[in-house]
């Protein structure tokens, strides 16, 4: 007698359906479409037919290493795969409850990637089965055709105005939409391939199991304190795992509702939030940053938020500040691909002055700073975070070195933190950018947040320099506020130092100043740091 599926993590969308057929779950704001969970149950039956016929299902594939699991025992196989490249759609959250059905692996790749290392993904995830939207083809043909291991699996069209390069998606699905007959899936199984970028540059995929998806949904309904009236814009793009894991999952295990788009605008958010009487929102700083500035700030209602959090980064103070004053409860919070990503939240009624820290870690995460050699340091110390966890990822694909290196029994999240007397957690930037300027340990994000505060100041990254005297001293590279007066000077080093003092020590000011129009920017709205000091470091 064949095992009965595993439904608990193999059948998102029937279990939900069955517990709220009518209830909206997604709304598509580029066509005004909403979709109950009833709809987007029978659109991944649909879905799973399609995938099976792909060999998209838990023994389809090229079975490999995967490169864990962390307990030492047998690795993990990997089913079948299809990879996606494309902007936030309906069919991305088919394909997401699609494959849990099947046994099979979603892959999100970015669209913002250049055809070789889109060619190198592609490589790596090997997929059955190749999903594109339309603006992305040629990105996508150029990738190909730079593959030297000569990826040959089926690919489909996401059209867009009626175009298409392949066989469109739409028209291969099968009509029959009634429960599917999926296989046992496992829950240590892999569920999804999202990719992340490493010290060398190279991108690698971290494996995340149906069972660490739902451990991060229960780490951030129980720390947070969703419920099933909450209703997110989505801002974060789905090929990482902001897209799914912070906010999007959730929703869907508690029943909410998540509005996504092509592409948002400070604009489009703002109306969002009043129109849908929107209740939370979770954004990287820039994002938010932008949203006070836009010249509807003011006049937007926002008193349906029950909270906001800003991550990707340090949240400027001015920033948190205006959300503030609105009203609106706004935190920082923390996380990585690797590990979650939602690791920690603040407590309950926490002080103000704690607004610089991601919190405590959540309810079944235990967070510790340590040294190089691996030994937790005391209270107030700056080293490592390690994260351990139960939604913790099981490595990279296909990259054992890599994955023991940073997966075992505490997750190595590569960031440098310290935790105060209370238990609050502050995160001091990564390992890789900390540099030594006489004697003395720089942190750059430090320096960033307290230079960030200054009017002519849009954003700023600090990268290290060589220094005859001091062995390295910072060099500030500010992206400048817009002004209205056209008669500003800019800002000078020697006022930029004489605005630091008493708020950094002076070892920790920079000694160089340079200008961009804007910084360049990776990923969902992140700073490119590693192009910053590649043009400006030394």
């Amino acid at each position: 007698m064949a095992d009965s599926p595993q439904n608990w993590v193999g059948d998102w969308s029937g279990k939900r359906a069955a517990l709220s057929t009518d209830r909206v779950g997604l709304v598509d704001a580029a066509t005004g479409t909403e979709y109950t969970y009833g709809d987007l149950d029978e659109r991944a039956n649909r879905c799973a037919r399609l995938l099976s016929d792909h060999d998209v299902t838990l023994g389809g594939g090229q079975s490999a290493d995967t490169g864990g699991p962390i307990d030492g025992g047998e690795p993990a196989e990997a089913g079948g795969r299809v990879a996606v490249v494309s902007r936030n759609r309906p069919e991305y959250v088919d394909l997401f409850f699609a494959t849990a059905k099947t046994g099979g692996v979603l892959a999100p790749l970015s669209h913002r990637l250049a055809p070789p290392e889109l060619a190198e993904l592609l490589g790596d995830v090997d997929p059955e089965l190749l999903v594109v939207e339309e603006p992305f083809a040629d990105l996508v043909g150029d990738a190909m055709a730079a593959e030297e291991r000569d990826t040959d699996c089926a690919t489909l069209s996401l059209a867009v105005d009626g175009e298409s390069t392949w066989d469109t998606y739409a028209e291969a699905l099968p009509d029959e939409d009634g429960a599917f007959d999926g296989p046992t899936v496992a829950p240590d199984g892999p569920h999804l391939f999202l990719h992340t970028g490493g010290s060398t540059g190279r991108p690698k995929e971290t494996i995340i199991s149906h069972e660490g998806i739902v451990w991060n949904s229960v780490n951030t309904i129980t720390a947070w304190g969703l419920r099933d009236d909450d209703v997110t814009p989505m801002v974060f793009p789905m090929f990482h795992t902001g897209g799914w894991n912070v906010l999007t999952v959730p929703l869907f295990h508690m029943g909410g509702q998540v509005v996504i788009d092509r592409e948002f605008d400070p604009a489009q958010i703002l109306d969002i939030v009043e129109d849908r009487s929107a209740s939370v929102l979770v954004a990287v700083p820039a994002v938010l940053r932008m949203m006070v500035e836009h010249d509807r700030w003011s006049d937007t209602d926002l008193s349906s938020l029950r909270f906001v959090k800003s991550g990707g980064g340090p949240c400027r103070e001015s920033v948190m500040e205006a959300w503030w004053d609105r009203g609106v409860a706004l935190s920082q919070g923390y996380g990585l691909t690797e590990c979650g990503p939602n690791n920690f939240a603040m407590p309950d009624d926490w002080p103000r002055e704690k607004a610089h820290t991601v919190g405590v870690a959540n309810m079944h995460v235990d967070a510790r700073v340590v040294d190089d050699g691996g030994t937790e340091l005391p209270t107030g110390e700056i080293g490592e975070l390690e994260l351990r966890s139960p939604h913790a990822g099981d490595g990279y694909w296909r990259a054992p070195d890599e994955t023991a290196a940073t997966f075992g029994e505490w997750v190595s999240t590569g960031d440098l933190a310290r935790v105060d007397e209370d238990g609050y957690v502050s995160i001091a930037g990564r390992k890789k950018n900390l540099f030594v300027s006489g004697g003395e340990n720089v942190y750059p994000a430090e320096v960033e947040d307290a230079i960030a505060d200054h009017p002519s100041v849009s954003d700023v990254v600090v990268v290290p320099v060589a220094d005859e005297q001091w062995g390295q001293v910072g060099k500030a590279v500010v992206e400048p506020a817009e002004t209205d007066e056209t008669d500003d000077e800019p800002l000078t080093l020697t006022e930029l130092r004489n605005f630091l003092d008493g708020r950094l020590a002076r070892f920790k000011h920079p000694r160089h100043l340079a200008f961009v129009d804007r910084l360049p920017m990776s990923g969902p709205s992140k700073i490119d740091r590693d192009a910053v000091e590649a043009e400006f470091g030394e």
